[in-house]
């Protein structure tokens, strides 16, 4: 029998974290094993309880979610822990400094009980929540702050990083810059989904990202990609 997801729940408000609690509970494939009212205190039960996913609240008081993400991201004893930020919004302004944190995807609030359920079920299994929609709206975003293709803070880094890619994985990366699902691109390139699977890991490898997530990122602050504005 496959291990029951562990999920943290970091919310300052206690309602919204008591509801999660008894949807997430009536799962036989999922239990909450921790709550935290703040980021720091989801660092430290994320450390005590080593939860498979963890849903972040963006927005809290003290050490916010942003702040939390980066904390668990940057602890090699957490490295398999996966954070789903929590966002009033779907795309807001702290979506891609989130995603830069190590955030493995966004959540709106208000988003359907089957829509979260599923969310965790995504993260935990090494993907990434970034729809084709989230993506253009993560792109307008990221330009929004500024940042412009080969302008990111890692850009130079990813940059050298990019050079070790075959031609392939690079063209898989630009596709899933795109939004595109493993599906889509092996229909685009007529190979097998298993083929482009392969493709992700490698370039996440080869990157240094933790997801799927990372990628898209990367792909737009190394220049690999460039945004269109429309």
């Amino acid at each position: 029998m496959t291990p029951a997801i562990k999920v943290l729940l970091a919310d300052d408000q206690a309602l919204l974290r008591s509801a999660f609690r008894v949807l997430v509970d009536s799962e036989p494939d999922m239990r909450v094993v921790g709550e935290a009212a703040d980021g720091a205190q989801a660092v430290e039960v994320a450390r005590a309880e080593r939860p498979d996913v963890v849903l972040m609240d963006i927005r809290m008081p003290g050490t916010d979610g942003l702040t939390a993400t980066r904390m668990i991201s940057a602890d090699p004893e957490l490295a398999d822990v996966r954070v789903v930020m929590l966002t009033t919004f779907e795309v807001d302004e702290y979506v891609v400094q989130s995603l830069r944190a190590g955030a493995s995807g966004f959540l709106g609030k208000g988003a359907e009980p089957d829509e979260l359920l599923n969310a965790i079920r995504i993260a935990a299994g090494g993907e990434a929540l970034l729809s084709p929609a989230a993506t253009k709206g993560l792109i307008a975003t990221f330009l929004a702050q500024g940042g412009g293709a080969g302008e990111g803070p890692g850009a130079a880094a990813y940059s050298e990083r990019l050079a070790a890619l075959t031609t392939r994985e690079r063209e898989v990366l630009a596709l899933v810059a795109g939004g595109l699902s493993n599906d889509e691109i092996a229909e685009r390139l007529v190979v097998s989904p298993l083929t482009v699977k392969t493709h992700v890991n490698r370039a996440m490898a080869k990157l240094g990202a933790r997801d799927r997530a990372q990628l898209v990122v990367i792909a737009y602050e190394s220049g690999l990609v460039r945004p269109r504005v429309e």
